[in-house]
């Protein structure tokens, strides 16, 4: 039998035939992972472009159609008549005062003076006299604004109604209906003629702000008296303030005679009364405004609550566990920390409403906390509240980044430093946070980003009360309401009505936050870039 013949075994393909093989629509394995890589990277800077541009698209507009309100406001005579209302609502601020005056009394003579409430109330008799007559001042003006305030609405209402048929008598031209068109009924408003009804009644408002003064001064010059120094002095500073408070009234004499209805709106104004306005005002009957102040202070006071408490935690955890702890806590605690962010932001919104702020304003009426800034409180939704839970989400970005950043420190660092004698604390505090400096201030500000991008936190938390923090209250500011940038677009965004000076607005608030976070980043970057080079 004739031996079997033997094949010897293919050689091995070589490395270039292998990757030939791996060749995919003419590319090699290599070029296709880059390319999706590659790809996503692009897709990324897409998404990132489209974005921007239908921000932009949506919100560009926004400052435009401010302008012509303005316009309206101060052609209808609207700015005229607030030159009044502002005088009463100054008024209004300083009875304020006074009630708060009596409060206090109230609560010295139940408290201190052992008083059941209609005896204590019966001994502030001449104070509430006094309080009324005080209050009661102001009717005159009162009368004078709501007199001219009718007539200013009534002439900005048949503006926009003519503006509205104008638009309509467009549209049926376009639809081809012209007879349709010559049917709607245009009017011609004659602003400088309407405005003289306004303008007029200067000399009546002189005189009834000559009175007004006259009287404000006769009856603060004769006080009540009251049962401590404390509010004796409290009385006389109400007294100086009603006197700066009449010393105004020339100057808006001067400013309601300067006016001029014709004045035209500078574009500028139109930023200037975003940027800086005070008052984010909608639905109105009397006049909108679009100020984004308020609600870019309730969003940097409550980011910074929030990082004043998942700094020291995020950062001190994450140098724990990567240099104190055994493997059996790091086990522990790194998952704990973890799981922080996949808990849904609806879910600790309902919790703080729920515990939270409840639990905050009852701890706050604790007599061994009343040191604390703004204890007692009686609103549980403020911006301590929304910025505990803002902490809490914070922590877990911080914690992991900052971990990351501790752990990528050399190991040789830690070595010499051993070798040269110094201790564990003393090398965790000279050596290993020095040495991840750079991504520790990156983690932060990640959080900050984090933080200020939050929505349902603050739209359930914080209170949502449109005004500036009052700051001279020092740190007790931190349990004020407030309402934040990212609250105001997810509560009102879907009840405007798309185009719409409101619809501009809400997306003009979302360029805003949209450029702080290119700013923190920007930001991030040069504290990187800098330390590097110092370091190096």
């Amino acid at each position: 039998m004739p031996p079997a013949s033997h094949t010897p075994p293919a050689p091995a393909p070589s490395f270039a035939i292998q990757k030939e093989r791996t060749r995919f629509l003419g590319l090699t394995l290599d070029e296709c992972i880059q390319g999706f890589f590659g790809g996503n990277a692009v897709v990324a800077v897409i998404v990132l472009g489209l974005i921007t541009l239908f921000l932009f698209r949506e919100g560009s507009s926004f400052f435009r159609q401010n302008q012509d309100n303005l316009s309206i406001y101060r052609q209808a005579g609207l700015e005229y008549v607030d030159f009044i209302r502002t005088q009463e609502e100054s008024h209004t601020a300083l009875t304020r005062y006074l009630s708060d005056l009596r409060l206090r009394a109230l609560r010295h003579h139940m408290d201190a003076d052992g008083l059941a409430v209609a005896d204590a109330n019966a001994r502030l008799a001449s104070f509430d006299e006094f309080a009324g007559r005080f209050s009661d001042a102001v009717e005159p003006i009162r009368g004078l604004r709501s007199e001219l305030g009718d007539v200013a609405v009534a002439i900005k209402t048949r503006h926009i109604n003519n503006l509205n048929r104008i638009q309509q008598r467009a549209q049926l031209v376009a639809a081809g209906k012209p007879d349709e068109a010559a049917a709607v009924e245009l009017e011609t408003i004659d602003f400088a003629g309407e405005i003289v009804a306004l303008t007029a009644t200067l000399p009546l408002y002189e005189e009834a702000s000559g009175a007004f003064a006259t009287a404000l001064n006769e009856i603060v010059a004769t006080p009540p008296p009251l049962p401590t120094l404390e509010l004796t002095a409290r009385v006389a500073r109400f007294q100086e303030l009603t006197a700066d408070y009449v010393a105004t009234f020339p100057a808006t004499i001067e400013a309601m005679r300067a006016w001029d209805h014709t004045a035209p709106v500078a574009f500028s104004e139109s930023f200037t009364a975003f940027i800086f306005g005070r008052e984010w005002l909608t639905a109105s009957f009397w006049q909108d405004w679009y100020g984004v102040l308020p609600l870019f202070t309730g969003s940097l006071l409550v980011s910074m609550i929030a990082l004043t408490l998942a700094v020291p935690l995020g950062v001190g955890a994450a140098i724990y566990v990567n240099q104190l702890a055994t493997p059996a806590e790091q086990r522990a605690i790194k998952p704990t920390i973890e799981f922080i962010s996949a808990i849904p932001s609806v879910v600790l919104g309902f919790f703080g409403i729920a515990v939270l702020g409840e639990f905050l304003r009852v701890a706050s009426g604790w007599e061994w906390l009343a040191w604390f800034p703004g204890f007692p409180f009686a609103e549980r939704l403020n911006a301590l509240t929304a910025g505990c839970l803002l902490g809490l989400i914070a922590v877990p970005t911080i914690f992991t980044l900052a971990e990351d950043a501790i752990n990528n420190v050399p190991r040789a660092f830690k070595e010499a430093s051993y070798a040269l004698g110094a201790t564990r604390l003393q090398t965790i505090v000279r050596i290993i946070v020095p040495a991840a400096l750079s991504g520790i201030i990156s983690a932060v500000l990640l959080g900050l980003g984090r933080v200020i991008g939050e929505t349902m936190v603050v739209l359930l938390c914080a209170g949502n009360r449109i005004a500036i923090p009052d700051f001279t209250a020092g740190l007790s500011v931190i349990t004020q309401p407030v309402h934040t940038m990212t609250g105001i677009i997810a509560q009102e965004m879907g009840e405007v009505v798309p185009g719409s000076i409101h619809y501009r607005a809400l997306f003009v608030v979302g360029l805003l936050l949209f450029f702080i976070a290119l700013l923190i980043n920007f930001v991030a970057q040069k504290i990187v870039r800098r330390y590097k080079i110092s370091v190096g």
